[in-house]
């Protein structure tokens, strides 16, 4: 009897009647580092079921995995307990450290060393072993004929947020993932990520606060002509904590107005349109509408 499965860090089969296996680390599973590694590398562990036998209150079971070419197995009263085994051996042969999931010379305690070869793995490695929210790939734009498409693609990572173009998605998405790459080494100092976001900004946060410039909000019109709303947002999310991120769309509206979109590292997170004769009026006048609702967000009770 074989069963081949697709092993995921929060996945589980256990046995009511058998113990938990063991924590190798401060929280991960030898299956966790082994999975962490294989999206880096590109290459994701595959367990198999080789032996099913015993009793029914005495189970046995032997599990195989295999990952870059190496093949262990492992047995235990539960699957689980025998693909944590199997995956504890493929750590040894592959030398990792099995309490830090550290490889020598490509990371360490301090932080983790970037892959150029595969951003996309890399922050996904980065977000299951740091417990950050899972990164997300949105499609912003498609624009060109179907025989030469060119597609944007947004990178949004905690409070970060990056685009990349290519002429397929999978193209743009990479190029995402290497800017917001760059990013975090940029706030790191290095090309180790050190980097730690800030705790996000809930709007109860916002609809409980008291400050300057949330307080201006709530009093003040967004009525007034000439007003430099980009600067209002920028100093209202300075004072609340969260950033603002301004996405450029290539495509113009059926008016021939510039377009954009203004994004708000809130939880959730918030995301407004803005048209104007050009790139400029297209920021403030998303910033305007980001404005408007938070305006609404710190009012209501």
């Amino acid at each position: 009897m074989s069963e081949q499965a697709y092993q995921s860090p929060a996945s589980s089969d256990r046995s009511l009647s058998t113990p938990e296996p063991q924590r190798t680390g401060s929280w991960k599973t030898p299956i966790q580092i082994l999975y962490e590694h294989g999206v880096v590398i590109g290459d994701l562990p595959v367990f198999v079921m080789e032996k099913a036998e015993g009793e029914a209150h005495q189970p046995s079971f032997v599990f195989s995995v295999t990952i870059r070419g190496v093949k262990c197995t492992g047995q235990g009263p539960s699957k689980k307990a025998a693909k944590q085994q199997a995956a504890e051996a493929a750590l040894k042969i592959l030398n990792i450290d099995s309490e830090s999931g550290a490889v020598p010379e490509r990371s360490n305690t301090n932080g983790v060393i970037a892959e150029p070869n595969n951003p996309v793995g890399l922050l996904q490695a980065l977000a299951l072993q740091r417990r950050w929210r899972v990164p997300e790939y949105i499609n912003l734009i498609e624009i060109g004929p179907p025989h030469r498409k060119e597609f944007t693609i947004i990178c949004r990572l905690e409070s970060l947020t990056e685009q990349g173009a290519g002429n397929t998605k999978k193209a743009a998405k990479k190029e995402a993932a290497e800017k917001m790459v760059a990013k975090l080494q940029s706030l790191s100092g290095s090309s180790e990520i050190t980097w730690t976001p800030n705790p996000s900004v809930c709007f109860e946060n916002i609809r409980n606060s008291t400050a300057e410039k949330i307080s201006l909000l709530r009093r003040n019109p967004l009525s007034i002509p000439n007003t430099d709303y980009i600067q209002m947002l920028l100093d209202l999310s300075k004072e609340q904590g969260f950033e603002v991120t301004y996405f450029d769309i290539d495509e113009l509206t059926v008016n021939g107005q510039y377009q954009c979109l203004a994004e708000l590292s809130t939880n959730p997170v918030t995301v407004c349109h803005g048209t104007g004769i050009s790139c400029s009026n297209a920021h403030n006048d998303a910033a305007h509408s980001a404005l408007q609702y938070m305006k609404i967000m710190a009012s209501s009770k």
